[in-house]
């Protein structure tokens, strides 16, 4: 098949990067598709003190070593962007807007977030350079430094506090009265106690000033309709994030109202074959480092998913004999006994059968597919239908009268 892959890495910020190492580590044949500039977030933030191995470092520096670690691997890269997939068929389907469409038979998306822009005058120009989005990322960067802070939920206040360990001063804007923030009761209370945070009420931000850096901003009274400018050194963004994940909605993916992609343990989602990574799924930290143990743990995940796909479709699809799935746990003893009775029931008539063993402590792919939720457990096949299943109990008779 034309543009056919083992691994396609739908974005790539820290967590498709990360993934694509591995892929391409474990022999996948690997594309990344990114429709920006490498890096992602991380490729705004002007300097990273708080990833391991990495005193001090640009963002774009720490992504552009993370790319040339995954072309290392032999890692394809391709400037485009997705515009719609078709995840129902064993063969992935992503198509991008140019016209091109490719199939794998794994997919990471590591698709991101955006912060939510208000575009206004200076916001974009100054992005990077005094307009941050992540405290946790450069509060740092403003010790002893005013700072203004946009919003009043609980991102905006807790982040706001955050910020205070390093500044001299921060000032949050908020469009309500005196004394009403949007976030939780407990916040409120430790920000109004917080002698480094002040407030301006009934007021919203019109122009972020400055040439080359932040300067000050420009503020509205929405009451009075007076404009005053305030100067300052930083000013945090926190008006919501929003995942990059529109492109999806016709997927059959679940995800929540916001956009935001569950996942379990091991990133997959909902679909088979399918997975999330990094800012676009449901998570608690949003790092660079978080990022990355995303795309490592989806890499690993699809790898293995690949190989009992691979594996399946060799042994038992392509085979004229009827095939016995034995699903066993190596670690459980009732099942290895289990599995020394059937092989030896079927030394003597191996003709009749073709057995697959599938251990659930390191394949659960083929588990969850044929929903087994107990082991010992055999799933008997006819050119890949299921057409029973055994009891298997240690009755040796028993067993003999369902396979012949």
């Amino acid at each position: 098949m034309a543009n056919s892959y083992d691994l396609i890495i739908i974005g790539g910020g820290p967590a498709g990067l990360s993934a694509a190492i591995y892929g391409g580590r474990a022999k996948l044949k690997t594309l990344v598709i990114n429709k920006g500039t490498i890096g992602g977030l991380a490729d705004t933030t002007r300097e990273i003190v708080n990833y391991p191995g990495y005193m001090q470092i640009s963002g774009p520096d720490l992504m552009k070593d993370f790319q040339k670690h995954a072309q290392s691997f032999n890692v394809e890269f391709l400037k485009e962007e997705v515009i719609d997939v078709d995840f129902s068929q064993e063969n992935k389907l992503v198509k991008t807007k140019k016209g091109k469409e490719f199939y794998a038979k794994a997919v990471i998306l590591a698709c991101g977030s955006q912060p939510r822009i208000l575009n206004i005058p200076g916001e974009k120009t100054l992005r990077g350079s005094g307009v941050a989005y992540c405290a946790t990322c450069d509060a740092e960067f403003f010790e002893g430094e005013d700072v203004v802070v946009i919003g009043s939920g609980d991102q905006a206040i807790e982040e706001g506090m955050y910020i205070t360990k390093f500044a001299r001063k921060v000032t949050v804007i908020v469009l309500h009265d005196e004394g009403i923030l949007d976030c939780n009761k407990v916040s409120a209370e430790r920000a109004f106690n917080n002698e480094k945070m002040e407030f301006i009420w009934n007021s919203t931000i019109e122009e972020v000033l400055g040439e080359g850096n932040v300067e000050g901003v420009k503020i509205k009274n929405l009451k009075t309709g007076s404009s005053s400018e305030l100067t300052c050194q930083g000013v945090f963004f926190f008006v919501g994030m929003v995942p990059s994940t529109q492109f999806l909605n016709n997927s059959g993916l679940r995800m929540e109202k916001s956009g935001y992609i569950p996942t379990n343990e091991r990133m997959e989602t909902n679909l088979e074959g399918i997975y999330a990574v990094g800012d676009n799924r449901v998570k608690y930290l949003r790092q660079v480092v978080s990022a990355a143990g995303d795309g490592a743990t989806a890499a690993v995940a699809a790898e293995r998913y690949i190989e009992e796909l691979n594996d399946f479709n060799a042994n038992i699809l392509q085979t004229d004999k009827k095939t016995l799935l034995l699903f066993f746990n190596a670690l459980v003893n009732e099942s290895l006994e289990f599995n020394t009775l059937l092989e030896g029931v079927l030394n003597d008539t191996a003709e009749n059968y073709k057995l697959f063993k599938v251990d659930t402590a390191t394949k659960k792919t083929l588990a969850e597919k044929y929903k087994i939720d107990k082991v010992p457990a055999v799933v008997v096949l006819d050119r890949g239908e299921e057409i029973k299943r055994l009891d298997c109990s240690m009755d040796l008779e028993k067993l003999k009268s369902q396979l012949f």
